[in-house]
């Protein structure tokens, strides 16, 4: 019991920690407690896409902390700075790109440490944030649900609240059944409460889009998932919870009130189409790549399990079933687009999104129409929405191609190899090639900043930086470019 109550206190010192950053008690005149938004002293210059880094470089310190800590090592020494650096962001970035075994390198403690900052980076900084204030009865005022609306990536201010209290009940209630179905099957085989923990801390971590596992010490270090390959439980159990994660929690609202297609948002439907194609022709795509090598040796039922959680995986939980080093260098490449894409907007995945890629769909498809507007299920998608799409689509571009180009000095392995690592890390997958325990210095710090980038997006990391120009009230005159 004490092993579990320690990791809930230096976790809720954590959470602490980014309430902090919102609001302060202080007492009248009368001695009594009075809340007051901190944003308005010393934070309040402050942009949200600025405070939503700041925040999430807090919460990584934190963890960096902690599992520096000679009690979160099973051999009983301090992690070296690096090491804890590059797993707590890891674990808030909910990435699973690891340079040390979870499993064999952390104990009990570390694991939960590392469990909690998954939990919160999941989340994110703020729906944390608004739980801790609701629970002590702080109003959110209008400062702070912009903050919220930034973290979420919404489209509307109104109801973001109510939205936060369903993501802390819809978690609660998807982390739950995962965790039940997986403890189930996992019990025979670890017994009863090893195989509690290891369902759980699965679920959460799957649900998270975060790829840690602790089957490292059972099936050796790095090893992932690779044993549970023809397992239908454990293969269609954690590829649901990845999906429901990716889809976005504002899809798995709507999808709850409102039960037809018809009905639902535009947003909902195109991010519901474009999982279920990549979904559906990843699998197949990926059963006919691996037809006579990867999955030779795994039963017609099993190939197809393993092919469906392979093609799950990579949008952005970096768990495997087979060993992504042996595949065919096709289905690697394959498997490099689908980290591109990542998951969907206001879920727990990172990459472009499935809507950045629906709406340069749209506009590709109406420019060969030739039509003006992007229009997608019989609506138009309006103007800034395309530019927003097309900027984060160079901008993640841009990173990755930055990254590959020093990885390939710094780091002596193959070129497809330090690309997949740099889109696992830019889409917060957590798959490798076998790279990440062998980086370099220099590999490892560009990593970190890669995943911290890719979490937040670069386009919000972009966004606090650049100081925004005020509206202007002219426009200058059209002249014409010559395209294609």
């Amino acid at each position: 019991m004490i092993a579990f109550v320690l990791p809930c206190s230096f976790y809720s010192k954590a959470i602490s920690l980014e309430v902090f950053l919102l609001y302060r008690i202080t007492l009248d005149k009368s001695g009594k407690r009075r809340q007051k938004p901190f944003l308005r002293g010393v934070f309040s210059h402050f942009r949200p896409a600025q405070i939503l880094l700041l925040g999430f470089a807090a919460l990584i310190i934190v963890g960096t902390m902690l599992l520096m800590l000679p009690v979160a090592a099973c051999s009983g020494h301090p992690t070296p700075f690096l090491t804890a650096l590059f797993t707590a962001t890891s674990a808030v970035c909910v990435t699973g790109l690891v340079v040390v075994d979870t499993a064999t390198h952390y104990s009990l403690f570390g694991q939960l440490v590392i469990l909690g900052l998954i939990q919160a980076g999941g989340l994110g900084i703020m729906t944390m944030t608004t739980l801790f204030a609701l629970l002590v009865g702080k109003k959110i005022n209008l400062r702070e649900r912009l903050l919220i609306q930034e973290s979420l990536n919404v489209l509307r201010l109104e109801g973001v609240v109510s939205l936060v209290k369903s993501i802390i009940g819809m978690t609660l209630l998807i982390e739950g059944v995962g965790g039940l179905i997986l403890s189930l099957r996992f019990t025979p085989q670890l017994g009863w409460a090893r195989g509690i923990y290891y369902g759980f801390f699965h679920s959460i971590s799957s649900f998270c889009n975060a790829g840690f596992d602790l089957f490292g010490i059972i099936s050796g270090p790095f090893s992932s998932l690779t044993a549970y390959s023809g397992d239908a439980v454990v293969s269609l159990t954690i590829p649901l919870l990845i999906i429901l994660g990716g889809l976005g929690f504002v899809v798995i609202r709507d999808l709850y009130y409102n039960r037809r297609f018809s009905s639902l948002l535009l947003h909902s439907k195109v991010v519901l189409a474009i999982t279920a194609v990549l979904v559906v022709g990843g699998t197949i795509l990926f059963w006919l790549l691996e037809q006579g090598n990867a999955l030779q040796q795994l039963s017609p039922g099993g190939a197809i399990l393993a092919s469906f959680y392979q093609a799950v995986t990579p949008r952005t939980c970096g768990s495997n079933t087979l060993d992504i080093s042996s595949l065919r260098g096709a289905t690697q490449f394959f498997m490099i687009i689908l980290m591109f894409i990542g998951a969907s907007p206001g879920g727990t995945g990172g990459g472009v999104k499935t809507t950045t890629l629906g709406a340069l769909l749209a506009v590709t498809w109406s420019a060969v129409r030739g039509k003006t507007d992007a229009e997608s299920f019989e609506r138009s998608i309006p103007g800034s929405i395309i530019f927003k799409a097309i900027a984060v689509l160079m901008l993640a571009a841009f990173l990755v191609a930055v990254v590959t180009m020093i990885l390939v000095v710094s780091e002596k392995t193959s070129f497809l190899a330090v690309l997949f690592e740099a889109i696992s890390a830019f889409g917060t997958v957590g798959l490798t090639m076998g790279l990440t325990p062998h980086l370099s210095t220099l590999g490892k710090a560009l990593i970190i900043m890669t995943m911290y980038a890719g979490r937040l997006g670069p386009l919000t990391v972009a966004l606090a930086f650049w100081q925004r120009q005020q509206p202007v009230r002219y426009k200058y005159p059209d002249e014409r470019i010559i395209i294609g």
